[in-house]
């Protein structure tokens, strides 16, 4: 089922901070290997403890960010949930819950490996992207 425009998640892809270096065309081609999804209230989308493959991107609707039961943040149209599991099987640090009717996109950790297979600057870009992120992290 298609919800969105190629532009919506192209915009929507931008605010990523793991992808703020690559091109509009290089989204459109991440953008391309998503999927839409209409969720209803009570969907968990995430949840604290499993393995993660997949990373939301919030069009509309409500999500809360629950941590060992407790709530510790919400989310929104135009935030994302679930970035690192592009990169890592590391387990989900928290449990994400729509609270409304949700309207996202999901790009699978196999959907983008095969982008980063195909395209080696939008690898070299996210690499690039998530160093700095580390190295930020790393001065606090």
């Amino acid at each position: 089922m298609r919800l969105f425009s190629q532009n919506v998640k192209v915009e929507a892809l931008k605010r990523a901070p793991l992808f703020e270096g690559l091109t509009k065309r290089e989204l459109a081609t991440l953008a391309s290997a998503t999927d839409d999804l209409q969720l209803e209230p009570g969907t968990v989308l995430c949840r604290e403890g499993r393995v993660g493959q997949e990373f939301f991107v919030l069009v509309d609707g409500d999500v809360e960010v629950t941590k060992g039961g407790k709530r510790i943040a919400t989310r929104s149209g135009g935030d994302f949930v679930g970035e690192i599991a592009l990169l890592s099987t590391r387990r989900r640090t928290a449990t994400v819950t729509a609270t409304t009717t949700v309207r996202c996109f999901v790009l699978t950790q196999a959907a983008f490996r095969h982008v980063l297979e195909q395209s080696p600057s939008v690898q070299l870009k996210v690499m690039t992207a998530l160093a700095e992120r580390l190295a930020a992290d790393a001065d606090l």
